[in-house]
């Protein structure tokens, strides 16, 4: 199973306005049949440790700032997926983030029908609202894609 960096596929505007960056990563499953929410647990549910590492050193790090080192639960809802509260679903498609002060941010997982399975795409929008968003985000960028692929991977373990 690979996953391959795509196109994003979304509707950036309706999703998180004046998003500022957006990538997307696709696998294919030809094993299972899962709608979008069990896809996203499969896929943000558990984290390999050595991400979970890597956000322990990252809450170490923002904290300081006031950045948010835990799901918020902005809407109300308790409906949270690993770190990120959901925001929309359907059957094929959810969206979770948050907005912070340093930036905004959706993840979005595409479930479709495939040959002979499902193709899995994660996307990831983020709208950076000053200098300390934009230095994080390039801060993170090196990892993002390793974090992104790996995470996918677990889609079809």
């Amino acid at each position: 199973m690979k996953v391959h960096e795509v196109t994003p596929g979304v509707d950036t505007a309706a999703l998180l306005a004046g998003a500022q960056f957006a990538d997307a990563f696709s696998v294919a499953v030809d094993t299972i049949a899962l709608d979008a929410r069990r896809a996203a647990e499969r896929m943000l549910g558990r984290s390999p440790r050595w991400v979970e590492a890597l956000l322990t050193l990252r809450h170490l790090i923002v904290a300081p700032f006031g950045l948010k080192t835990s799901a918020p639960n902005e809407t109300g809802k308790a409906d949270i997926i690993g770190l990120f509260p959901v925001l929309s679903q359907t059957p094929d498609r959810l969206v979770a983030g948050f907005d912070d002060k340093h930036l905004d941010f959706r993840v979005v997982v595409d479930v479709v029908a495939a040959d002979h399975g499902q193709r899995i795409t994660a996307t990831t929008l983020v709208l950076t609202h000053n200098l300390l968003g934009r230095i994080y985000l390039a801060t993170i960028l090196p990892f993002h894609r390793l974090v992104v692929s790996s995470m996918l991977r677990q889609v079809a373990a």
